[in-house]
């Protein structure tokens, strides 16, 4: 009985020693804590595993190397795991050692193990800073930075006390980190953090020494688009343009450069009209550049106002194509063609058509011109012609039917409306007074023209037009009078101031009897505006209506 119950306790002990010492997967962490002696410890187990320790059927236990039995979780003992926290209330010298973090899983079976070594240092806790027991830390120039105060995380409202050198930083809170906003070379030096602990109602003082050294860490450069700038060019439409995109970076960076148009590469919209070209770089010591050119081939006006983007990685930049400024020269020359237009063409218009305005403008006005009509006058026009001569019919048949019953004049002429036993002199000058125009009808080869400054009707309607009123005279040819070297002087000089009209038409034809055609529009142009007696409608008699009006 006594052997069976023997060999039962040596299985056990067997087992349970087979448990411990099986082999487990060793994470070779190199973890080591210092400590002051006196001081508390408390630091967590750093297996990656112990992240599934939740959810999977394992368990985490804390050793001493070398001893069989496991820590204890009795949170009053002065070293004891809670929870993977391994903790020292407070350290004493004896602890020294290697402690092992165990990680079981049953389902499968495995195991693994962290070990930490524990640095008991018998220093006093008045220095200032103890290098024996020291962390060190680097921190980067013109920075904002953090000084830790190692192994605070599991203390709980810690009032910490930090110092640089022995000089207090008056920097007081619950945060284990002393912040300095932007970080010089005076930085630099040896930093110690002071609080107290408050464990179960005992206080303990922890205190930490950190050796702080300023490092330039040399900044990134990020890529700078140097060309283009949000610029406009000016190009001509149907020209070439070409463009490139100048970008500097760091020397290790990798930028992919590229033109776009509303967020899509040039090369897939224009089939080779717009389009970029290869990128290429060139490094010196620090930076590089980089370039990559557009083409446009030709410029089209639906190019012009396009924002054409570069973009280099998070950055981009954009040209716009604009016409070029038309010359100050050009805007003057055009303006001055304007101008010109301006008062030439209406010119033109007038000298081609100013027999039909001054005639339509007449007719226009007629009210108005007639109020205004108030020069005492009885006849429109004084009808001078040579007496038993052809122009017999035109002046008396012809010049009445369009002149009075067609526009409306009061013409007199001298054998028709003459009254019989009235001195001819004195009619003739009185008639001549009260006519507004001369109308002087020209025969050639007529013997008038020898005559004509010798009898008394001639003399005094010549001498009231040249000299007396200024009477306004209208010389009829009618026919075409090629040489005037034998006509009177006054008639030369009439001619030459009032100019001639040509009378082309046919006595027998009653097309010519129209007020409308060329010639009666010239007449009618040199004559005054017709008396409000007479309104001047311009129509043709209901006895010409069978017959078209022509230009004669």
């Amino acid at each position: 009985m006594k052997a069976t119950l023997w060999m039962s306790c040596t299985i056990v002990v067997s087992l349970f020693y087979l448990l411990k010492s099986e082999e487990c997967i060793d994470q070779d962490d190199n973890v080591q804590k210092l400590v002051r002696v006196g001081q508390p410890l408390a630091f967590p187990c750093t297996l990656r595993e112990i992240l599934h320790l939740e959810e999977t059927n394992s368990s985490l236990t804390w050793y001493k190397s070398g001893n069989e039995a496991p820590i204890t979780k009795n949170v009053h003992s002065r070293i004891h795991q809670n929870a993977n926290v391994l903790w020292f209330l407070p350290a004493t010298f004896q602890d020294t050692g290697f402690y092992e973090c165990i990680i079981r899983y049953r389902h499968p079976t495995r195991c693994y193990k962290s070990v930490v070594r524990i640095s008991v240092l018998n220093t006093s806790a008045d220095l200032c800073f103890d290098k024996e027991l020291c962390y060190f830390q680097v921190i980067p120039l013109s920075s904002v930075a953090n000084i830790v105060c190692p192994d605070m995380n599991y203390f709980r409202d810690l009032l910490i006390h930090w110092f640089k050198g022995c000089e207090p930083l008056h920097r007081e809170g619950i945060i284990s980190d002393y912040i300095i906003q932007n970080v010089t070379q005076k930085d630099t030096g040896n930093y110690q953090c002071k609080a107290t602990f408050i464990y179960a109602g005992i206080k303990y003082n922890v205190s930490r020494s950190i050796s702080v050294t300023t490092i330039k860490v040399p900044v990134r450069k990020t890529a700078e688009i140097l060309y283009p700038r949000n610029n406009t060019i000016e190009a001509e439409l149907g020209s070439s343009v070409f463009v490139e995109c100048n970008v500097s970076s760091s020397k290790e960076s990798l930028l992919a450069i590229t033109w776009k148009l509303n967020n899509t590469p040039v090369n897939f919209l224009f089939n080779s009209r717009i389009h970029e070209g290869y990128q290429k770089d060139c490094s010196d010591e620090e930076n590089k550049f980089s370039t990559v050119p557009l083409n446009i081939t030709p410029l089209k006006s639906e190019d012009y106002g396009q924002l054409f983007l570069c973009h280099a990685g998070s950055v981009a930049a954009y040209i716009s194509i604009q016409r070029p400024p038309i010359p100050v020269i050009t805007h003057l020359l055009g303006g001055l063609a304007a101008f010109t237009v301006i008062i030439i063409v209406p010119v033109l218009i007038y000298m081609l058509f100013k027999i039909e305005i001054v005639l339509w403008y007449r007719k226009s006005c007629h009210p108005f011109l007639h109020k205004k009509v108030s020069d005492g006058k009885i006849y429109d026009a004084y009808v001078l012609y040579p007496k038993n001569c052809a122009p017999n019919s035109f002046v008396l048949s012809v010049l009445p039917e369009v002149l009075e019953k067609q526009c409306g004049y009061k013409l007199f002429i001298f054998g028709r409306d003459d009254l019989p036993g009235k001195a001819v002199v004195s009619l003739i000058d009185e008639t001549i007074k009260q006519s507004r125009r001369l109308i002087i009808i020209l025969v050639p080869g007529s013997p008038s023209y020898s005559l004509i400054e010798d009898a008394p009707e001639q003399q005094i309607a010549v001498y009231s037009a040249l000299i007396h009123d200024g009477m306004k005279v209208i010389l009829i040819e009618m026919e075409k009078i090629k040489d005037y070297s034998d006509m009177p002087e006054s008639i030369k000089y009439i001619k030459q101031k009032h100019g001639v009209v040509c009378w082309k038409g046919d006595l027998t034809e009653r097309c010519s009897y129209s007020a409308n055609t060329k010639f009666w529009k010239k007449i009618r142009y040199k004559m005054p505006p017709a008396h409000p007696r007479s309104p001047d409608l311009l129509l043709v008699p209901t006895s010409l209506n069978s017959s078209p009006a022509i230009e004669t």
